[in-house]
């Protein structure tokens, strides 16, 4: 597998549409670094995830704040990370989404499915950067 190097990003405005300017991202990135389709899906649900949180949980969907995504490719994968301009979240204590009393619920799932498809998942600057992972070698 050959891994593309260096750092390539994209910044766009808050807005719900811009989440295609991701998908054409992960696409690019995907393809340069000949990614299976099982980790093809799983950092495109990852990704698209945590940039809907900064668009409309960060950033308020805000189109005056911007949200980046940047990606790091190394010998044994890809690192996604994704920045919004908003004040942050307690990462730490999210309600469970499997909780029976979350199940009905219409949102709260995004950083559980993050963590479940990402190798690795950390949150910087008090919720403000999220860094994916993915050990696609």
């Amino acid at each position: 597998m050959e891994i593309l190097s260096g750092t390539q990003s994209i910044d766009f405005e808050s807005r719900a549409e811009n989440i295609v300017l991701v998908e054409r991202f992960v696409d690019k990135i995907c393809e340069g670094n000949s990614v299976s389709e099982d980790y093809y899906g799983n950092i495109l649900i990852a990704l698209t995830e945590a940039v809907n949180n900064a668009i409309h949980h960060g950033n308020k969907q805000d189109p005056s704040k911007t949200v980046i995504v940047k990606v790091e490719s190394h010998d044994s994968g890809l690192k996604f990370t994704v920045v919004d301009q908003g004040l942050g979240f307690d990462y730490d204590n999210l309600p469970d989404p499997t909780d029976p009393v979350n199940i009905e619920k219409p949102s709260g799932r995004g950083v559980f499915l993050m963590q479940n498809l990402a190798d690795r998942i950390s949150f910087e600057d008090e919720g403000r950067m999220v860094e994916l992972h993915f050990d696609i070698a």
